[in-house]
């Protein structure tokens, strides 16, 4: 059995504690705390914006139709989704009860910088060599500021406490693309994203 990463014991700790937090009002509504997952060292981390509906049911980031459309690009751009470690901006699940159904909401400012402190430690005893930001959510909350999508796309940039990154869409913008040809582009445009991470990656 390979030796456990120093942090990984640390970080255990820390998921822990975020599954009692209360620190903003979003656990209300929210069944769990759906934390990161994913080895310590890895080589390169993927933070989205809050776990949705099925995230919030099962207790892990990306296991809905966002997770699976983001297998599928990770495959594409020949990454093992095992070797990476997946998270949020925002633990808990923001929505709107409607029936039976709760309808997901955007998290604010606020909600965002009073999760930081649990991603901001994620960051810290994971070591990622890379962290790509998915979703304007994502990277506002890991650069400190406002961040244009179509600006920053396709480069490297310096997230807090110069740490290398980038940014790409959410996979859940995919699937609200109307058609199937405008699908299939955002989608290309995703996999193209992930594979110029492993390669910014690579050179290091």
């Amino acid at each position: 059995m390979a030796p456990q990463h120093p942090s990984a014991a640390k970080l255990a700790r820390v998921a822990k504690e975020a599954k009692a937090c209360t620190r903003c009002p979003l656990y209300r509504n929210a069944t769990q705390t759906v934390f990161g997952e994913g080895p310590v060292g890895a080589a390169l981390m993927l933070v989205g914006e809050q776990p949705g509906d099925q995230e919030d049911i099962a207790g892990h980031p990306f296991v809905g139709p966002a997770g699976k459309m983001l297998d599928r690009a990770l495959v594409d751009a020949g990454i093992d989704r095992r070797q990476v470690y997946v998270t949020n901006a925002v633990k808990h699940f923001k929505n709107e009860p409607r029936g039976k159904k709760r309808l997901h909401k955007k998290p604010n400012r606020y909600e965002v910088e009073v999760c930081k402190v649990w991603l901001a430690q994620e960051v810290s005893l994971v070591k990622p060599g890379l962290v790509v930001a998915m979703g304007v959510t994502a990277a506002a909350a890991l650069a400190g500021r406002p961040m244009t999508l179509a600006r920053e796309r396709g480069k490297e940039i310096a997230f807090g406490e110069g740490r290398r990154g980038m940014v790409t869409v959410h996979p859940s913008s995919i699937l609200r693309v109307p058609d199937k040809a405008g699908r299939h582009k955002a989608y290309a445009g995703l996999v193209r994203d992930l594979k110029l991470a492993l390669k910014v990656l690579q050179a290091a």
